[in-house]
């Protein structure tokens, strides 16, 4: 029990939607933390997993085996749900703005780490880049919002680790950055103040200009191994297969900073909305960017397309009328594990036909880590890494059977959970609209070491080639934090 987390009293019903790797993560922690009757609680899934979770069921849980539809949505969520209950959604292919719009309209509060579609897959190959991207599902959701009351019951989506603890890492980022330089480096007078006036306001935008962040990567890690190798025709991961296949041949997509020179090949660009971001037309998982975690060092990451992207860097934009005058680049650089990026090699050489043979590594996990946070460069101190860094034994003496990945990912709902709770009215939020103090209190205990520390890497830190003299050097001189200067 970490009794450095304090009891949430909850007197309604709730419904987990989902029991695959991060529900069955996340359900001991309820049971441990929430002051409830817990045959209030149901777990509903399309599958038979019911003997996977005998813990859920002995504390009094129901479970649902049930395939949620466009046509059943309604009829399914009533039997479970009602007026200021609690959908915890951790499903995948329901779609968000139909599932939040039922929850508006019947009071119930709402949490999900992704944001859906009924199918992903419709269309494929003639729907533009742009059209595919979680920019334009965000544009869809907040048309779908605008309709709602702005006091509705509190709805939170992408609250897992990355979208989700992602955002208040970057903040917590920036108020270190803001303190060190205020602390150890000569400003001007106008910077100082700007700094002072921004830490003070809690102005995470004006922040981020003050100090000259130019680009924030959601860097990655993740070193856990198994004692059971990955067989040929089969997709090992440490979380969700499908949820990862869909984002990973999904167009790379990235907020796009005021700072760059040009954009990169294959990009395009959105005509509605805040604009903040670009995408490209070639799969996250073959977009491949130099990054840097503390323990792991220099990493060759891929961009797959997460909503952190989106929301990180839309509430760090600075507008001056309807003009952009300071955005930084935000995007994901993601190194699996050993088995995984295997996986993923497979699945292309077959023409991205994804496995049937599927395993999400738990117990055959050996050693290892996942190093997950964000990373902040172009400012004046180079840069600056926050985030998680949590290994598969501590994961097991908090929640036995677990590995690092669905720790992160379960500890962040937990900490929406509790701030969804105590803030029952808020209507659509992101994470970046949520006090990050107050879910960093409820997710770090789970975290493992969550540090705070400055780096001198750049992208030309391990970027040794060895025909750079027999061809024309492709490096950005004049901006060093170009997103082409990362690219490999």
């Amino acid at each position: 029990m970490i009794t450095t987390i304090p009891s949430l009293r909850f007197g309604g019903r709730i419904l987990l939607l989902g029991c695959g790797s991060v529900s069955q993560c996340l359900q001991p922690m309820l049971l441990r933390h929430l002051d409830m009757d817990f045959s209030r609680l149901t777990v509903m899934d399309f599958e038979d997993l019911e003997g996977s979770i005998p813990e859920t069921m002995a504390a009094g849980a129901t479970y649902a085996r049930v395939r949620i539809t466009p046509d059943n949505l309604a009829e399914e969520l009533g039997k479970h749900l009602g007026e200021g209950d609690l959908l915890i959604n951790l499903s995948w292919n329901i779609d968000t703005g139909d599932i939040i719009g039922w929850c508006q309209d019947n009071g119930v509060l709402y949490v999900d780490t992704s944001v859906e579609l009924w199918d992903p897959y419709e269309n494929q190959l003639t729907t533009t880049p742009q059209d595919r991207t979680l920019y334009a599902r965000h544009m869809k959701l907040r048309k779908r919002a605008a309709t709602w009351k702005p006091n509705g019951p509190t709805a939170v989506v992408e609250h897992g680790a990355n979208p989700g603890l992602v955002s208040h890492w970057t903040k917590v980022a920036l108020e270190d950055i803001a303190g060190a330089m205020l602390r150890q480096t000569e400003l001007t007078p106008s910077r100082k103040t700007a700094l002072e006036e921004a830490l003070a306001g809690k102005d995470y935008a004006r922040l981020g200009q003050a100090t000259g962040t130019k680009v924030i990567h959601i860097s990655e890690r993740d070193t856990q191994v198994s004692d059971r190798p990955k067989e040929v025709g089969e997709f090992v991961n440490t979380w969700s297969v499908e949820g990862f296949y869909e984002e990973g041949i999904a167009p790379a997509e990235m907020g796009w900073g005021t700072h760059e020179p040009v954009l990169p090949k294959h990009a395009y660009t959105h005509a509605e909305g805040p604009q903040n971001q670009i995408c490209l037309a070639q799969t996250g998982i073959t977009t491949y960017v130099r990054s840097w975690v503390p323990i792991g060092g220099p990493i060759i990451g891929m961009v797959v397309r997460h909503g952190e992207a989106f929301t990180i860097s839309d509430h760090l934009t600075v507008w001056e009328g309807d003009k952009a005058v300071y955005r930084p680049t935000v995007h994901y650089a993601y190194l699996p594990t050993d088995a995984a990026m295997n996986s993923l090699h497979e699945c292309r050489m077959n023409g991205y036909e994804l496995q049937t043979n599927q395993r999400i590594m738990n117990d055959e996990i050996t050693e290892g880590m996942d190093e997950l946070g964000v990373l902040l460069l172009g400012h004046d101190l180079n840069g600056w890494w926050v985030g998680s860094q949590l290994d598969i034994h501590e994961s097991r003496s908090l929640v036995p059977h677990q590995n690092a990945t669905t720790m992160q990912v379960a500890a962040s709902v937990l900490g929406a959970v509790y701030w969804i709770v105590k803030n029952p009215n808020k209507g659509l939020c992101v994470p970046d609209d949520l006090d990050h103090a107050e879910v960093l209190a409820i997710a770090n205990p789970y975290l493992g070491k969550v540090p705070s520390v400055q780096t001198d890497w750049t992208p030309r830190s391990a970027a040794y080639e060895p025909f750079a003299n027999f061809r024309p050097s492709e490096y950005n001189e004049d901006e060093p934090w170009a997103f082409g200067n990362f690219l490999v």
